[in-house]
């Protein structure tokens, strides 16, 4: 006999709940969920970028504070990282996600009702803490639900979600921007009602990680690089740093470098500057997933050259294509960077190791994303945009210099390497 025969026509209005109306979200339907949560996550995390401009103009903010608004939200989404990234595991996925979504509503909210630059790095500083948070679990949700049939799924998507969601957020702003009133606002109210929304939906997934002591302890910042995957982490440092801080010159200053280059151009236009970063990464992402780790990462930071020389010539040549099409090239080496880092750092690791190694990498990267772009800033303050372009690309392409050439003389321990 079927549930709905089996019901009875007329139930007593405190009886428990048809058991249909409570069934879980079936295994495609929960790993599609956490990966838009992931691509939320990261939308939120550069929508600002385009508004950069319109706070600047608003609010009289220098170029230092803007990378400082950037950077609070890198540090504290890093500290996020670093003290709650495996608080799923004790606790559950399902209340750690739910209730990081909440704060990442709450943290829209804030940017939406920002008067000044100090709401808005408070505000910032919310939505980093709720993101690493969000992260953490999102992505190991992504493990849990992927289908035995399809491996490597999930790594995928915890590579390209990100850059992805970044691309998605700066083109929604960017577009707010142009052709809607308030942007500064709509935008943020848009993403608040989708965590809303999204944190509904996580409550209706199965659990996946049931509570387990230990929760306490696993607030206590630990970064530890499994020992077979440390010649590996040194190996492919200096790209990673290169990338990284590449990526926070554009997502914090790439703006105000296009309008430096054309002082006409729109504000929504020179917001694309770190979408076309961002494309580029997600393109480069799935070319080169199939390809040796090892090439990847050296052909990635050869890339990195070209592109910071292009971005570099750009002020000087008053040319939005050598801009854009050195974003684009930066953008194709960061996930070129990124993945064959991933690639070249985690197999080698234990299973049991294999967090704590990425924590590591994401501790190297955020900071070579976030404190780079507060020198820029500093340097822009004090000498122009120009000159610190000219001393930041110039940084980036010893650092891709060296990272070519020590993986083009260091072996490495991992089979994906050869």
């Amino acid at each position: 006999m079927s549930l709905a025969a089996a019901r009875p026509s007329c139930p007593h209005p405190h009886s428990r709940p048809h058991p249909r109306a409570r069934r879980p979200l079936g295994r495609g339907a929960a790993f599609a969920l956490h990966a838009s949560v992931l691509v939320g996550l990261l939308a939120a995390s550069s929508a600002p970028t385009p508004l950069y401009a319109l706070y600047q103009a608003e609010w009289q903010l220098s170029a230092l504070t803007v990378t400082v608004v950037f950077s609070a939200y890198a540090l504290a989404l890093l500290m996020a990282l670093l003290t709650a990234g495996r608080l799923s595991d004790h606790l559950g996925r399902r209340p750690v996600l739910a209730g990081a979504l909440l704060t990442e509503a709450a943290s829209m909210a804030a940017l939406a009702t920002a008067q000044g630059s100090a709401a808005l790095i408070a505000a910032r500083v919310l939505q980093g803490l709720a993101t690493g948070v969000a992260t953490g679990a999102a992505g190991a949700a992504l493990l849990d639900f992927e289908d035995p049939g399809h491996p490597g799924r999930a790594a995928l998507a915890n590579s390209l979600t990100p850059v992805s969601g970044m691309a998605a957020g700066v083109l929604a702003a960017t577009a707010l921007v142009r052709w809607f009133p308030a942007p500064t606002h709509t935008v943020y109210v848009l993403l608040l009602l989708l965590f809303v929304v999204q944190a509904a939906a996580v409550a209706r997934t199965a659990e996946t990680a049931g509570p387990r002591p230990g929760a306490w302890r696993s607030l206590r910042p630990r970064v530890v690089v499994a020992a077979a995957s440390r010649r590996a982490f040194l190996v492919t440092a200096p790209g990673v740093i290169a990338a990284w801080a590449l990526g926070g010159f554009y997502s914090s200053l790439g703006p105000s470098l296009a309008r430096l280059v054309s002082p006409q151009l729109s504000r929504s236009t020179a917001g694309l500057v770190f979408f076309a970063l961002t494309a580029g990464a997600a393109v480069a992402i799935v070319a080169v997933r199939a390809l040796p780790a090892r090439a990847v990462s050296v052909a990635g930071a050869a890339a990195l050259v070209p592109a910071a020389l292009l971005t570099l010539s750009a002020p000087y040549l008053h040319s939005l294509s050598a801009l854009f099409t050195g974003t684009v090239l930066a953008g194709a080496a960061f996930g070129a960077v990124a993945q064959g880092a991933l690639r070249l750092l985690l197999p080698p690791a234990a299973p049991g190791e294999r967090a704590g190694t990425l924590t590591a990498y994401y501790v190297l990267s955020y900071l070579a994303m976030s404190v780079p772009a507060v020198i820029a800033g500093l340097l822009t303050n004090h000498y122009g945009l120009r000159t610190a372009v000219s001393l930041y690309t110039g940084t980036a392409v010893l650092l891709a210099l060296t990272a070519v050439a020590t993986l083009l003389t260091a072996g490495t321990r991992s089979p994906a390497a050869r």
